[in-house]
């Protein structure tokens, strides 16, 4: 039976030639017991929550990142002193990278009135100084650039639930003539010239962020949104090349994230947030998102947010903590991508195990970020892992 040592496994016959060979004197300086000292060196670092992530040019600090929060609070587009204090938080709070919200590649994108955009150049001064400040605080600044499609046109939360109807709603659109639900206005199918269009708005958007600053940029293909609702045929039923099947449904995306790779620099990250299933029958499931997401690493894809929902309001989610970490996982060792898990993280230890276990390379917060700010300190802590406080909270870190 062979000997263990660490992670070193030694057959029997080894020590049986060393013993003779230092009986005889014959042992050279490297002996066997000078060999089993080094066995420890060769056991590789476990990968934890606060062990730092490169993906291209940029460095991660840690595996915890800000997920895109909506805010409501932006006027036309551009984000106020709301977001400069909001994102803000979350670096000085220790998160490695901060996203900015759902940010539309064009006004109609919006999913509300008051939220961000950039699809002019006032969205990029103004995008600038929340930039330099993310990256002050030690953290990397991101975007998600998003299209709400069928789903846009709505009230903000503390207004009601719904669709606007007054004189603010505009026309929505999406693959098909299918409303997202009863209420919701039939959104006005897309030709084949108006997907062009979009794809070129991504495009612009994507290049707009890089002249802000912003060092991370996702693609938001999820939650019933534009992207996520060509992939799905409970809301694309087109009949021509971006409808019918798998190939034909994610070419839109596939089209989209060609194009904005192609625009940013090479050493810039790029990710993409999937809805990995539609929790709903006859819908998007993680067999398709598998499929995807080979084509899309192919694409240069750095890493793949996973979460799930959003493309019909009669969905059935198992609402359980982590109850998405699966998808990451999945989609990590079938496609041998980087993932990012979401979904009612919100304990140190929880977070700290979904990254030891291999489960995903990061964790996406939204929720508990919004509770607490300063989580990434605070889980420190817990795990008595030693970080990095703002100097002008030094005093209070111990």
């Amino acid at each position: 039976m062979p000997i263990v040592f660490g992670v070193l496994t030694v057959p029997p016959t080894l020590f049986l030639t060393e013993r003779s060979q230092w009986r005889r004197g014959q042992a050279n300086a490297r002996t066997l017991s000078q060999r089993c000292r080094m066995v420890p060196r060769l056991r590789p670092r476990m990968t934890n929550l606060f062990t730092p992530l490169k993906l291209r040019a940029v460095e991660l600090r840690n595996r915890i990142l800000c997920s895109p929060m909506c805010q409501y609070s932006s006027v036309e587009g551009a984000p106020t002193n709301w977001h400069l204090v909001h994102l803000g938080s979350r670096a000085a709070g220790g998160a490695s990278l901060v996203m900015v919200e759902a940010s539309a590649v064009e006004p109609r994108g919006r999913i509300s009135p008051e939220d961000s955009g950039i699809w002019n150049n006032t969205h990029v001064e103004a995008f600038a100084p929340i930039v330099k400040f993310i990256e002050s605080q030690g953290a990397v600044p991101g975007i998600q650039l998003a299209h709400a499609g069928r789903k846009a046109s709505t009230l903000k939360p503390w207004e009601g639930q719904g669709p606007l109807t007054d004189k603010r709603k505009w026309t929505v659109v999406g693959p098909s003539p299918i409303p997202f639900s009863s209420g919701y206005p039939v959104p006005e199918q897309l030709s084949v010239e108006g997907i062009a269009a979009i794809r070129t708005a991504f495009v612009e958007a994507a290049k707009r962020s890089v002249r802000a600053g912003f060092k991370t940029i996702e693609i938001h293909s999820a939650h019933g949104y534009l992207l996520h609702s060509f992939l799905s045929p409970l809301s694309n039923q087109r009949t021509d090349e971006y409808g019918g099947s798998f190939e034909n449904r994610i070419r839109f995306l596939l089209e989209t994230t060609e194009s904005v790779r192609g625009a940013i620099p090479d050493d810039m990250p790029l990710l993409v947030r999937i809805s990995c299933t539609d929790w709903a029958d006859n819908g998007w499931d993680i067999d398709q998102s598998v499929e995807l997401c080979k084509k899309l690493k192919s694409l240069d894809v750095d890493l793949i947010d996973c979460s799930s929902g959003g493309a019909v309001p009669y969905q059935k989610i198992p609402v359980t903590p982590g109850y998405q970490v699966p998808f990451a996982e999945r989609i990590r060792k079938a496609v041998g991508i980087a993932t990012g898990a979401v979904g009612l993280i919100t304990e140190a230890h929880q977070a700290n195990e979904i990254i030891e276990s291999g489960k995903a390379d990061v964790v996406l917060m939204a929720r508990q970020l919004l509770r607490d700010p300063y989580f990434p300190l605070h889980a420190a802590k817990e795990l008595n892992m030693d970080i990095k406080w703002p100097p002008q909270y030094e005093r209070v870190a111990k």
